[in-house]
């Protein structure tokens, strides 16, 4: 599959970080909490926090159950998922 110059650049944007690409192929296909993504990943838990935000921002990733504090799940995006599939 070929990717779009937009696609292209969140590509870059994403392999640019080891945790950026771990954070999104954990969520391959998945809904998480934070934590899984953490124990998957293998990154510690407070640098989650931080790639998941740098992931919504650029809607790659969004939170399914914003209004709660504590046990947030967190998906892939249409766009996200497509990344995603073109990384492997």
């Amino acid at each position: 599959m070929e990717l779009s110059d937009e696609m292209l650049i969140e590509y870059g944007y994403v392999t640019s970080s080891a945790y950026r690409a771990k954070v999104l192929k954990s969520l391959d296909g998945d809904t998480k909490m934070p934590s899984q993504i953490a124990r998957d990943s293998d990154i510690k838990q407070n640098h989650i926090s931080n790639v998941l935000n740098q992931l919504k921002k650029r809607e790659l990733v969004e939170c399914i159950n914003p209004e709660v504090r504590k046990g947030r799940l967190y998906r892939l995006t249409d766009k996200g998922d497509e990344l995603v599939k073109n990384m492997e």
